[in-house]
């Protein structure tokens, strides 16, 4: 992988994830890292999905794509803050 494919995986996941955690009502105990890997990992199987279900390549923007990230990363970040107030 490139370091632009890194950068841009980072840019995506800040944005996933803070799309998930304002989809989560109320507050999260989980810090911006833990924000930000959630995103990541909820694009790349977001992206995943999509491509599974062939609507990741549509023209214009793919907004089911986006729909299911955002989606995954509010699953994410609901588990992860669940599992912190626990401790």
């Amino acid at each position: 992988m490139e370091i632009s494919g890194i950068v841009s995986a980072v840019v995506i996941g800040i944005v996933i994830g803070v799309l998930g955690r304002l989809v989560v009502p109320g507050r999260q105990r989980i810090g911006f890292l833990l924000t930000i890997v959630v995103g990541i990992v909820a694009a790349l199987l977001g992206s995943a999905i999509a491509a599974g279900f062939g609507v990741a390549e549509t023209k214009g923007p793919d907004w089911i794509e986006w729909f299911i990230q955002i989606g995954l990363a509010a699953v994410g970040v609901s588990v992860l803050d669940r599992a912190r107030s626990r401790r």
